[in-house]
């Protein structure tokens, strides 16, 4: 038995392959494809193999016909013994051939972090996935497959993807993490080793800003910033726009490794290895932008609804903050408080600016709960910018 359904207009055709084609159907497949088709030709044609159980030499020679009439052909969702007979047969060189993925469900998994981008699930003993929130997150998964290979081959310890998944709606990778724990599992199931976490934290981040980036391999993250306080300058006023806007541009570039994400979530206890994970947000940069987006992981996310760091992270807002000023401290290599709290200062301001601009555009200023959330934030980067004349220490 076969089905062969689909739709086509000016723009493309679609056709949905299901069930066995082969010598005895073949000649009624490829006619239920042209007339779906409608004679068009040089169209683009997306054929969906999902439901293909198995193709012949005479199926196959229906896909050459269809080839031959519209040169761009995609076969996508193919299942692993179908693509082995396509791969055999030379069609995987001849147009783009894509393999079906395996479902994962996440229903009732243990979430050990969650990020910008995605959440990551444990699924079983030894695999986490992490799955993105773009439903159509192929190049974003690749992108993240790419930065971790740099990261690993600049001696960062780090888990690559081995296989990419479907998870509902959306896409996910799967790492190997042999019974790892998060730090943020850490903090809270054994507060006793805070300081050995601070430690191992810092460590990381230290072995993060000291590895130099060949230029061009990551993102800029100057660049980015530069938006954030550039769409500011329309939500202060005038000259305090500017000012943060000055603040930023004398920043210099900076070719030196930021995780961009770095949060006890983040950071994974393999055996007595550590492990940096979700690597999508990885660039270069300037560590104060690294320590605002910790301050705001930290702190700032939950400086109007202090519940807020439990869902997130694990732990209370004053666990946080506790372990927030001993990372700063040992990061900064001083016990000297006003020099905590001025280096603090500065990741606030970055921190606040990125937060309120994340706030407003996603429609923020329509809930009155955000609202007066933006105006904390605000009213703080406020009074931070007429006290400081520059963001680097």
């Amino acid at each position: 038995m076969y089905k062969v359904t689909g739709s086509a207009d000016e723009n493309q055709t679609k056709i949905a392959l299901a069930g066995r084609i082969d010598s005895g159907n073949a000649q009624k497949v490829e006619a239920e494809i042209m007339a779906l088709a409608g004679g068009k030709r040089n169209v683009p044609v997306i054929v969906d193999a999902e439901g293909l159980e198995y193709i012949s030499s005479a199926g196959l020679r229906v896909l050459l016909h269809l080839r031959k009439e519209n040169p761009d052909i995609r076969i996508l969702n193919v299942r692993p013994d179908v693509y082995e007979i396509l791969d055999m047969t030379g069609f995987t060189q001849m147009m783009t051939v894509k393999r079906a993925y395996r479902v994962v469900d996440v229903t009732g998994c243990e979430e050990i972090g969650r990020g910008a981008n995605g959440t990551i699930y444990r699924i079983d003993q030894d695999n986490v996935v992490k799955v993105y929130n773009n439903a159509d997150a192929l190049e974003d998964i690749q992108h993240e497959r790419e930065v971790a290979q740099i990261a690993l081959l600049l001696d960062i310890p780090t888990a690559i993807s081995y296989d990419v998944v479907r998870v509902g709606d959306s896409y996910g990778s799967v790492f190997e993490l042999l019974n790892a724990r998060s730090f943020s599992r850490i903090l809270t199931t054994e507060p006793d080793k805070m300081d050995w976490c601070v430690e191992e934290y810092v460590r990381m981040l230290k072995r993060i800003h000291g590895t130099l980036v060949p230029r061009g391999k990551l993102p800029d993250m100057r660049e980015t910033a530069l938006g954030w306080a550039r769409f500011m300058k329309d939500h202060l006023p005038e000259e305090t726009g500017s000012h943060l806007l000055a603040l930023f541009e004398a920043v210099p570039q900076d070719d030196h490794m930021i995780h961009g994400d770095y949060h006890t979530k983040n950071l994974e206890l393999q055996g007595d290895e550590v492990l940096l994970i979700d690597m999508d947000t990885l660039a270069v940069g300037h560590p104060i932008f690294e320590l605002g987006s910790m301050y705001n992981a930290y702190i700032g996310f939950s400086e109007y609804d202090n519940s807020a760091i439990l869902s997130f992270q694990g732990f209370d807002l004053e666990t946080s903050r506790k372990f927030w000023h001993k990372v700063l401290a040992a990061y900064l290599e001083t016990d000297d408080e006003e020099r905590i709290r001025e280096v603090e200062n500065k990741a606030r301001i970055v921190g606040y600016t990125r937060l309120i601009r994340r706030s407003i555009r996603r429609k923020g200023m329509e809930s009155p709960e955000s609202r007066a959330e933006i105006e904390l934030w605000k009213g703080e980067l406020l009074d931070l910018l007429s006290r400081t004349d520059t963001l680097l220490f």
